[in-house]
């Protein structure tokens, strides 16, 4: 994934974060040097998840 935001090939990108905890987990959003920068368009929560649209700026 990472490899396609620091390319620039990801226009728009929706995560669904939920509180579960499974092993180490991932960072997705780590580590960008030179990736188009990406701003917060949309949130919607519950208290079971929340869904993040993040859209290329």
């Amino acid at each position: 994934m990472q490899q396609y935001l620091r390319a620039g090939l990801v226009d728009e990108l929706h995560v669904a974060v939920v509180p579960v905890l499974l092993g180490g987990g991932e960072r997705l959003l780590d580590d960008l040097q030179g990736a188009p920068p990406l701003e917060c368009a949309e949130v919607v929560a519950s208290p079971a998840v929340a869904h993040i649209r993040l859209v290329r700026r």
